[in-house]
């Protein structure tokens, strides 16, 4: 197969060339429509990352401040529940308790809020949280773009190798999904209100805090493989995300090109960072597209790929979801679920004050209850 692009004023003519039986040569034409308006997608997603970075920089530095004056029995500032974002296996047993029991969780409320935020940004909108709001997703990101200006390219595993890494995230979402499965709501109960899963936080802090040399030596690792590929820890380890990447397999939302209105010109597939062959498919049904619409916003053809609904919806322009919709989707879902545990007061955890204080100063000494 001989292809080939020529882009003449308003045209690309794409000549496919293939021998038959009898040698026939075929050849195929396409005039391309531009696009009519610039594409804001990629402006609505940076926004929204460096927004959602800030306010987690400014959550861990409240947690900081919070946890030096207990350590230092200096004046008591407040303890901010929206750190229990960075806790998602904790959101993952408050849910099953509230499934199962029927009652909100009195410790740890937060995560499991913040959980159901972002299951129901990835059913509604694809697994938008992990390009539009996950801290580590931006920055992950960022180095791979860096790799990219360094070494005028990004790295890719073969494809043998990349399928089998890539399943390690699940095997890890699997092996969390069934160790929590096999817990009771007494026992998940129990879990959060003994010592060690009451400063889960704190210790996750600790971590960073006094990180030892093995610890400094996978966080390396881990920096230099997300400069060379592509999304390295989102791609392939990430078990948040491989949940997130199920639930979206779910949803109603899907990334469609237009094969008549579609110039052939691969683009698509060039800019998408999780690799997807975009200029392939009609309809985006994988659970590593992350809703990150790079795709759409390199398209140079008018209605060629767009964020949609299903076909048979009855929503107007064949159920097209623009960018700025979809922005106003998740700031919607994030706002609303957060404005409503706080509002009606499940956002704090109920453990005293004086409690935390006799147990952040030995964070590093308290051991998992099942030790």
């Amino acid at each position: 197969m001989d292809s080939q692009f020529i882009e003449s004023g308003e045209e690309f003519e794409v000549t496919a060339s293939s021998m038959s039986d009898s040698g026939m040569i075929a050849h195929l034409r396409k005039k391309l429509v531009r696009r009519s308006a610039p594409d804001r997608s990629q402006n609505f997603r940076r926004s929204f990352q460096f927004a959602f970075l800030l306010l987690n920089v400014w959550i861990g530095s409240l947690f900081y401040l919070w946890v030096r004056s207990c350590e230092t029995g200096a004046t008591a500032t407040t303890r901010p529940a929206g750190v229990e974002g960075w806790l998602p296996i904790a959101g993952l047993m408050n849910f099953k308790y509230w499934v199962t029991s029927g009652r909100i969780p009195a410790a740890h409320p937060a995560a499991m809020f913040l959980f159901i935020t972002f299951v129901a940004i990835a059913f509604l909108l694809r697994k938008a949280f992990c390009s539009w709001l996950c801290p580590v997703g931006t920055l992950s990101e960022y180095l791979w773009r860096a790799g990219r200006q360094i070494f005028r390219r990004n790295f890719h595993l073969p494809r043998g190798l990349d399928i089998p890494v890539r399943g390690l995230k699940y095997l890890l979402l699997a092996f969390f999904v069934w160790a929590v499965a096999n817990m009771s709501a007494d026992a998940v109960e129990q879990f959060m209100h003994a010592p060690y899963g009451a400063i889960a936080d704190v210790r996750m802090l600790n971590f960073f805090r006094y990180l030892g040399e093995t610890g400094a030596i996978v966080l390396a690792v881990l920096v230099i493989a997300s400069i060379l590929v592509q999304n390295f820890w989102c791609r392939y380890l990430c078990p948040y995300g491989a949940l997130l990447g199920v639930v979206s397999f779910l949803s109603p939302v899907r990334i469609r090109r237009s094969e008549s209105a579609c110039i052939n010109c691969a683009k698509c597939a060039k800019a998408c960072p999780s690799a997807l062959p975009v200029d392939k498919l009609v309809s985006i049904k994988s659970a590593e597209c992350t809703g990150c619409l790079e795709c759409v916003a390199v398209c140079p053809s008018e209605d060629a790929l767009h964020l949609a609904l299903p076909q048979w919806t009855p929503a107007p322009k064949q159920g097209r979801i623009p960018a700025w919709a979809m922005a106003a989707a998740i700031a919607l879902l994030f706002v609303g679920i957060v404005g409503f545990a706080r509002s009606a007061g499940y956002w704090d955890g109920d453990v005293p004050d004086y409690v935390y204080r006799q147990l952040v100063p030995r964070a590093n000494e308290i051991s998992h209850p099942g030790e």
